[in-house]
């Protein structure tokens, strides 16, 4: 089964950093609708994110999501590790039957290289920053879109039910 709990909460963080470069207000139905998300789902990535004070939002009527620090200081790794907690990016099968020297030693030497592979990843996201990748994402793009709509919160409600 595929997560998609980093990859979404990435696009919030950026969407979120978007927003107050521009003025904007970010709300969790404003999210979810440009997401295309269900708001049940943003909300729950929230409170990691917020936890780990990557993002805080305030409530109430004219409540609005903000960064926690700034875009500069918060790594895709920060992002990745908040939403992701103690999941493994792979998952070694239980421990089987010693049949043979495969099956005998395929759990540790698996369980190494998942490891290895997941170090890599994290020292991959450590050296990219919000800051930075919304810098890379406004410079390569070919989109032609409005850099963020005007929404109507009611709206953006509506449309996601």
């Amino acid at each position: 089964m595929l997560d998609y709990r980093f990859p979404t909460a990435l696009q919030m963080v950026l969407s979120v950093a978007m927003a107050e470069q521009l003025g904007k207000r970010s709300t969790s139905a404003i999210l979810a609708y440009g997401l295309e998300a269900n708001p049940s789902f943003i909300r729950k990535l929230m409170v990691p994110l917020t936890r780990d004070g990557i993002i805080v939002s305030t409530l109430g009527r004219t409540g609005s999501i903000h960064l926690g620090r700034p875009a500069a200081e918060i790594t895709l790794r920060d992002i990745y590790t908040s939403v992701i907690e103690d999941k493994k990016l792979w998952a070694s099968r239980p421990d089987v039957a010693p049949r043979c020297l495969v099956s005998a030693n395929l759990c540790w030497y698996f369980k190494s290289i998942a490891e290895e592979a997941e170090e890599a990843s994290l020292k991959v996201l450590e050296t990219r920053t919000v800051a930075d990748a919304l810098a890379e994402l406004k410079k390569r793009d070919t989109s032609n879109c409005e850099p963020l709509p005007d929404l109507d919160i009611a709206d953006c409600s509506k449309k996601i039910r």
